[in-house]
């Protein structure tokens, strides 16, 4: 949410909700703002020092709309849970962390969705409009339902009423403005300007005439005594939701759902001409601009980075493991031609999701999948020393370990000393990156900042809202389990390899499967070849099959990803051979594919694969050339 301060415009961004605000109004002489969102919560804000207040958490569904009576100091809220709560102004910026209790009434008796509210400025007439397609009008002062007015034949979605409380504007998504009389309980007054519906009305002070708009992007003033005067007044580029009327009058502002709002000017609207058929204004005379929402993403092979689009038609590239944006592709547009220019032949598990909802990337982690990503550190792009490539990391904890890495409790001992660990070791995570715990249901339970998170009062929040899953990782320094993958080794021979398509990759029962880290490098198998099968030396250690190591402790993510492994070698599907392979080298194969040495075997099944069954690989010895 963004607040302008002062006449010098200078621009305040207040973030603390964590889904769409849907309406604000200002309060206590400019003091103070109320914010309802759908986050299900409404926010008390000081606006002056640009930092929410208090969290008010009584609704139990999206907070559509506000009401505010100035000279009471009251607001209402309503949304849809069908509930209407009335909150004392001065009573919620009150609020202090050891005085945290407020008490609200209640306006029952609702039956459908509220999406308006108005109440005059005294506090004597609340009106409420809803899916319901009528309107409830209701004493504040009691909580007391007073009548229900009907006529709307679609959703009321914008309301106001007058300064005494004796007649009500309602636009509807019916197409239609209507003037209600409090005292005759009916409607005096039907408006049809609009072709489609109207969300936002404003009237004039003198109530005499009043100013509307809504899908049809148009805004029109109509004289309240004449239903036929209606005239055009400006043209937006998307529809309407609020209008702002300002001076006596001087300046229309509008907001559509475009970020931008536009302000238009009314003056000569005394003079104007309705005959001409034109706009009283066909350009806006100050615009405030807002930033571009993303509309489009794509997610790269790496499961690291992603390409997104604007409303803009520009392009970036994100780095999901740093909350940051690597880059801005300014000489293209062509979403498709950069994502195959970045792309990488390389199979990673999918650890989260993203939602374009709030016009940013919104990255969801899920405890299921969000440590399922095992990789080297070469691969994962955090390190390029010859050594991560045995080095085995995963996304999901990387992230969460850079997520709260200012918060204490994760801080781990060094070697028995004073110092301590923070973080990862690898990346590290943009500070002012946001960070929403959850229910499953997608309800808040409590949002903050990553820098945030050292703080007495947060640490205490922390402690309370992070769930185990995530504690058990950043807290307790235990290490998600390596997924493995089963596959069979044969001898690559022409023949062999049609029997194996024939048969749709089944082999001979007596072969025995082997098992091994997903993350094993081709290079590593061809390795265990040289030295298992073929009697060469090798470096390494050899890989393992599906018996050993069950039951063990899942290993760190800074060891080297081999296990010990006792095999024989007629278990490898190939007699012993100490021939001296001096001048030959080894190359594995499947579907009769030769594979490149750095692919790890998670790739290979997906990639080339192909299939459901086990994975069989072919190895076959070449003379180097």
């Amino acid at each position: 949410m963004e607040y302008v301060r002062g006449a010098n415009g200078v621009p305040c961004n207040m973030e603390h909700h964590t889904d769409w605000v849907n309406d604000i109004v200002l309060c206590c002489g400019g003091n103070t703002l109320i914010s309802a969102s759908s986050d299900t919560t409404v926010k008390v804000w000081n606006p002056n020092k640009g930092f929410c207040m208090s969290t008010l958490r009584t609704h139990k569904d999206y907070v559509k709309c506000l009401a505010y009576a100035e000279d009471r100091e009251h607001v209402a809220s309503g949304g849809l849970d069908r509930q209407i709560f009335l909150w004392d102004v001065n009573t919620l910026t009150a609020l202090t962390a050891s005085n945290n209790t407020v008490t609200t009434s209640s306006l029952t008796g609702n039956k459908d969705s509220i999406y308006s509210l108005a109440m005059n400025g005294a506090g004597t007439v609340l009106v409420s409009g809803s899916t319901e397609k009528a309107l409830r009008v209701w004493d504040p002062r009691t909580c007391m339902k007073q009548m229900k007015l009907k006529g709307h034949t679609d959703n009321v979605k914008a309301l106001s009423v007058s300064r005494d409380g004796t007649q009500i504007l309602s636009g509807s998504s019916d197409g239609t403005v209507r003037l209600w009389s409090v005292g005759q309980q009916r409607c005096v007054s039907t408006y049809r300007c609009h072709s489609d519906g109207v969300w936002a009305i404003y009237p004039d002070e003198s109530w005499s005439c009043f100013y509307s708009g809504g899908r049809d992007r148009r805004v029109f003033c109509t004289e309240l005594n004449d239903p036929d005067s209606s005239f055009l007044v400006c043209e937006e580029a998307a529809p309407i939701l609020r209008l702002e009327l300002v001076g006596n009058p001087s300046s229309l502002w509008v907001s559509t759902t475009r970020s931008s709002i536009n302000r238009w000017s009314l003056e000569g609207i005394n003079d104007f001409n309705p005959d001409d058929n034109e706009p009283l204004d066909s350009v806006a005379d100050i615009t405030l601009p807002g930033a571009p929402s993303i509309n489009q993403y794509e997610i790269l092979d790496d499961k690291r980075r992603i390409i997104t689009r604007d409303t803009d038609q520009k392009c970036a590239v994100w780095d999901v493991l740093t909350s940051r944006k690597l880059e801005n592709i300014t000489d293209s547009t062509d979403m498709e031609t950069e994502i195959k220019k970045r792309q990488k032949k390389i199979h990673v598990p999918s650890w989260f999701t993203v939602d374009l909802k709030t016009g940013q990337l919104t990255i969801h982690l899920e405890e299921g999948d969000a440590f399922s990503a095992w990789l080297t550190a070469k691969d994962a792009g955090v390190a390029d020393d010859e050594e991560s490539s045995d080095t085995k990391v995963n996304y999901g904890m990387l992230t969460l370990q850079g997520l709260f890495e200012h918060w204490p409790k994760t801080w781990s001992p060094l070697d028995n000393s004073s110092k301590e660990i923070k973080g990862n070791g690898y990346v590290s995570v943009a500070p002012y990156t946001p960070i929403i715990l959850s229910e499953i249901n997608g309800k808040t339970l409590y949002r903050i900042c990553c820098k945030d998170a050292i703080g007495e009062t947060e640490q205490l929040m922390l402690n309370d809202n992070v769930p185990p899953w995530i504690t058990e990782i950043i807290v307790d320094h235990n290490t998600p389990k390596y997924p493995k993958l089963a596959f069979y080794l044969q001898v690559y021979t022409p023949a062999t390899s049609r029997h194996r398509i024939a048969t749709g990759g089944m082999l001979s029962p007596h072969r025995e499967r082997l098992s091994a880290s997903d993350m094993l490098q081709v290079k590593k198998i061809i390795e265990h070849i040289q030295e298992k099968i073929l009697g060469e030396p090798s470096p390494i250690e050899p890989i393992n099959s599906p018996s050993d190591n069950e039951g063990s402790t899942p290993h760190t993510a800074t060891n080297s990803g081999t296990v010990e492994r006792r095999h024989s070698q007629d278990a490898i599907g190939s007699s012993s051979s100490t021939v001296n392979h001096k001048h030959s080298k080894v190359e594995l194969l499947c579907h009769d594919q030769v594979l490149d040495p750095s692919m790890d075997i998670r790739t290979v099944k997906v990639l080339i694969w192909k299939q459901s069954g086990d994975l069989v690989l072919q190895y076959r010895v070449v003379k180097d050339k």
